[in-house]
């Protein structure tokens, strides 16, 4: 079995929004996917990129992957955010899940970023478990807070 984790291409876009779909429905929301691939290409691959992401391969097909993008931080200044790791679910409980978040720590390292984040679904038991191995610090302190692109439109 050949593993392999290299940087995403743009070639790599329908298998990478398949995995976000299947994310969507495992994380019970599969309607809630609003982006597309043409968008994906923009934002990943155009003027005003906004994004990177890995891929991990078995043998030659896309079984998993990790995308990420910096923000910053009025306290910390560069921060790493891991938006997602996602694993085929046929493929998960491997080990590839560690793969690629080492990955995406190596980025935070070369970059010297301050402070890497991410966010995990309270509900979500094996994503927990998988950060907790790792000792990730768990924030209870801060809200989540969000507008819809709908209610950015509605705005006066």
């Amino acid at each position: 079995m050949h593993i392999k984790i290299r940087k995403g291409t743009e070639s790599d876009l329908p298998s990478i929004f398949a995995l976000v779909q299947e994310l969507a429905t495992y994380e019970k929301a599969p309607n809630e996917v609003e982006v597309t691939i043409a968008e994906m290409q923009n934002w990943g691959f155009g003027a005003n990129k906004l994004f990177d992401f890995f891929v991990l391969e078995k043998e030659t097909k896309i079984i998993g992957m990790a995308l990420y993008y910096y923000k910053y931080s009025t306290w910390k200044g560069k921060c790493l955010f891991l938006e997602d790791i996602i694993i085929t679910e046929s493929e998960r409980k491997n080990g590839y899940g560690k793969l690629l978040f080492y990955e995406i720590i190596k980025v935070a390292k070369l970059q010297n970023v301050r402070r890497m984040e991410w966010q995990v679904l309270d509900w979500n038991s094996p994503a927990i478990a998988f950060y907790k191995k790792y000792n990730s610090h768990f924030d209870g302190e801060w809200i989540n807070c969000k507008l819809s692109h709908q209610q950015i439109q509605a705005f006066n």
